[in-house]
């Protein structure tokens, strides 16, 4: 990576809730933080949940997000690679998503090596001990014959369903604080992986909290934030990360 560029991190935008305006007004905020750091991104990751909820029919997909979408496609035209991660909310992107606009999509968790630096990228959801409950839930999401079945299902009723259904889950993530790292799924997770062979970081969304803490031998573990309520990225200039919140007069 040169040394005059950075790469950026964001997740949690959850585009679509609560309601038309205020979605819109928080894609404004994300593309204009696009814009700010095109001049020196030399990658993007988008770390899962951009959308609240995203399924791509054959001939159809959901309608909004021309700002954002129009965007991603300048900065991939333009040699910014961005890598796009599947969040529990939006796990259903197939093929438009990549071919449309250029992004590179990312299921399952991802080693990335800069500069010296070790990083394991995810989301975050279903990694780690514990929730049971949606690790069941992630395979019947996941399951080739039952997102055929749901293809079967009308857009409008669908789309309105399944919206519905992921108000609950968003939730969930958005109403604790951080719970120490003996009660964080994927803190203990990240010292599983530390057991076996080092990483600098730890880079995860899903939590909705913006923490960075110090783990062993000198590893770091962080949850990027969101774009509801701390509109939080982060940044590794070659050397270091840092996590920020984005103003729109910057």
């Amino acid at each position: 990576m040169s040394t005059s560029k950075k790469t950026y991190f964001a997740s949690d935008i959850h585009l679509g809730v609560p309601d038309y305006e205020s979605s819109l007004a928080r894609e404004k905020r994300f593309v204009a933080w696009l814009d700010h750091i095109q001049k020196d991104a030399d990658r993007i990751f988008l770390l899962g949940d951009i959308f609240d909820f995203w399924f791509e029919y054959k001939r159809v997909i959901p309608r909004g997000y021309t700002r954002l979408l129009g965007k991603i496609a300048e900065l991939t035209d333009s040699g910014v690679p961005v890598h796009f991660f599947t969040g529990n909310h939006d796990l259903w992107v197939f093929d438009y998503l990549p071919r449309e606009i250029g992004i590179t999509v990312h299921k399952e968790p991802l080693t990335w090596e800069a500069s010296g630096k070790k990083f394991l990228l995810s989301h975050g959801d279903g990694l780690g001990p514990g929730d049971g409950g949606y690790k069941f839930l992630k395979k019947i999401f996941t399951n080739k014959f039952l997102q055929w079945m749901f293809a079967r299902l009308h857009p409008n009723f669908a789309i309105w369903l399944a919206s519905k259904l992921s108000a609950d889950s968003r939730q969930s993530n958005m109403l604790s604080e951080f719970l120490g790292e003996e009660n964080e799924w994927l803190v203990r997770y990240a010292y599983e992986i530390l057991n076996k062979e080092h990483y600098d970081y730890f880079i995860f969304g899903h939590r909705h909290i913006p923490i960075d803490i110090s783990l062993k031998n000198g590893s770091r573990f962080i949850y990027l934030g969101d774009w509801i309520t701390h509109f939080t990225y982060g940044i590794f200039d070659g050397h270091d990360f840092s996590l920020h919140s984005f103003k729109p007069s910057e």
